[in-house]
């Protein structure tokens, strides 16, 4: 635990720096307390995390269980059921930040819905018609379906998919063109015509 560093608002007023570092620490009044935090503080942060969803919301959850339980120290009478007091605060703070929060919902008479996409910009039917196009490709032979997907997938030159292969760009430009030819002849990419 970092020791908490306050400076003189008179200090800051009249433009004085502060005399040392040493007169600049702030030191708890409650030892005890700084121990205690200092020991537990991981345990007790792994209980916020399992309440909060986003992990700086579990620090800020703690940090203010920790605020209640330093104000409250002088009252509470048994030291050893401390991570009870801590947990059981951890859980009011948190049902009470659930509790005021904001709903974003309102009632009204027509639902807001989207506009209706029209032409063939249905992300449904992009998606049927991807899938059916990885299916055609999987059933072209191998070298084929490499040519294919280095041409047009990984948008290489005939050139560079010749280098790549290990081939002559004509037979590069021979191979492309049956498979291209394969594929307008299945039946599952009939829907595109």
């Amino acid at each position: 635990m970092t020791t908490l560093v306050c400076t003189s608002a008179s200090n800051a007023a009249t433009g004085q720096a502060p005399a040392s570092a040493a007169a600049r620490t702030q030191t708890f009044p409650y030892p005890s307390f700084s121990s205690y935090v200092e020991a537990r503080q991981p345990v007790l942060l792994r209980t916020a995390r399992s309440l909060t969803a986003n992990p700086s919301d579990a620090e800020d959850l703690l940090q203010t269980a920790l605020t209640k339980t330093y104000v409250a120290w002088e009252r509470i009478e048994d030291h050893r059921a401390l991570d009870g007091y801590v947990r059981r605060a951890l859980l009011n703070t948190r049902t009470s930040q659930w509790r005021k929060r904001k709903i974003d919902e309102f009632a009204c008479d027509e639902l807001p819905e989207p506009e209706p996409v029209t032409g063939g910009d249905d992300p449904a039917e992009r998606q049927a018609l991807h899938d059916a196009m990885w299916r055609a490709i999987t059933k072209l032979p191998a070298r084929q379906r490499a040519m294919v997907v280095l041409r047009y997938y990984e948008d290489l030159s005939e050139a560079q998919t010749a280098e790549v292969l290990g081939v002559s760009v004509g037979t590069v430009k021979s191979a492309v063109s049956r498979a291209l030819g394969k594929l307008r002849e299945d039946p599952e990419l009939g829907i595109v015509r």
